[in-house]
């Protein structure tokens, strides 16, 4: 599933929030919740991405931290155990 989470965070890092939740919401995973949080915070819902935080087991880093978290998330994706 790594393939398509490394698609989401190339979406969120162009801008595509809207793409990247189509893809994050087919997974149930850790990654995929803390990208779908991501997500949130990108599109200014805070409260939800609070909530997907919490299902990724992640402090919630505020909205300010947007760009950091999608690196952080590609790299958390290129070293998963599945990636291509």
């Amino acid at each position: 599933m790594s393939e398509f989470l490394g698609q989401a965070v190339e979406l969120l890092a162009a801008g595509d929030w809207k793409q990247a939740h189509e893809i994050v919401q087919k997974d149930k995973s850790t990654l995929s919740s803390w990208i779908h949080g991501i997500v949130h915070i990108l599109e200014g819902d805070l409260d939800n991405a609070r909530g997907w935080y919490k299902r990724a087991e992640r402090a919630f880093p505020g909205a300010e931290a947007a760009q950091a978290e999608i690196a952080a998330a590609r790299r958390a994706v290129e070293s998963a155990p599945d990636h291509a």
